[in-house]
């Protein structure tokens, strides 16, 4: 987010009883010269919002499944009720290795970089395609439309390509809500330059 669509979600909040739960596991992963604008840095925003984050999405060990959480003493009372009966706590060997990897700050500060070099890349490779490449601000996915492709439904337009191309891609109906099919997928660009090269091949040839 920006720090305009805080204020605007701030003028939203504002005089209601909303709590937010912010979803920031990309704050590190933010290309084009942009800063991640937090709640917690809002001065509104930050005492009625809890904001997660991630450890994995950070330090590339998303298999190991740990993160944080960040949020005034009131809250986090309250969501510290529901976490001791949901995960308790991580395991101590995964926490020191953490704790030791973090004290090199440019590991996670040099991150947008690392990452927009690739998604660049991948764009590029992908101009050659009939996608329809999606505005990518942040994270390491790329989203495309497919219309011009296909006309079957994500999921089994995922299905597909997965079986006849090679490629792997998200649906992305599966995170809406409603379930809405906008014939649009979902690349990961987190790999090698070589595994993306012998992708983008695959894919020219649609």
């Amino acid at each position: 987010m920006t720090a305009a669509d805080l204020d605007q979600l701030a003028r939203v909040v504002r005089g209601s009883d909303i709590a937010i739960l912010a979803d920031e596991v990309y704050e590190h992963i933010v290309f084009d010269g942009e800063r991640h604008a937090s709640v917690c840095g809002h001065p509104e925003l930050a005492a009625r919002s809890i904001v997660v984050s991630s450890f994995g999405k950070t330090y590339h060990i998303t298999g190991w499944k740990i993160g944080y959480v960040v949020g005034p003493a009131v809250l986090m009372a309250e969501f510290r009720k529901v976490h001791q009966f949901n995960v308790f706590t991580v395991h101590t060997p995964s926490q020191l290795a953490l704790a030791e990897y973090m004290q090199d700050a440019s590991r996670h500060l040099g991150l947008a970089a690392f990452y927009q070099q690739k998604r660049d890349f991948f764009r590029a490779l992908l101009g050659a395609t009939p996608f329809e490449l999606l505005p990518c601000r942040g994270t390491y996915f790329q989203l495309a439309g497919y219309a011009a492709i296909s006309d079957r439904p994500d999921r089994e337009f995922a299905e597909w390509m997965t079986r006849e191309v090679g490629v792997a891609v998200i649906p992305v109906s599966v995170f809406n809500p409603d379930g809405r099919d906008d014939r649009v997928v979902r690349f990961c660009f987190a790999k090698q330059g070589e595994t993306l090269a012998a992708a983008a091949a695959r894919l020219s040839r649609l």
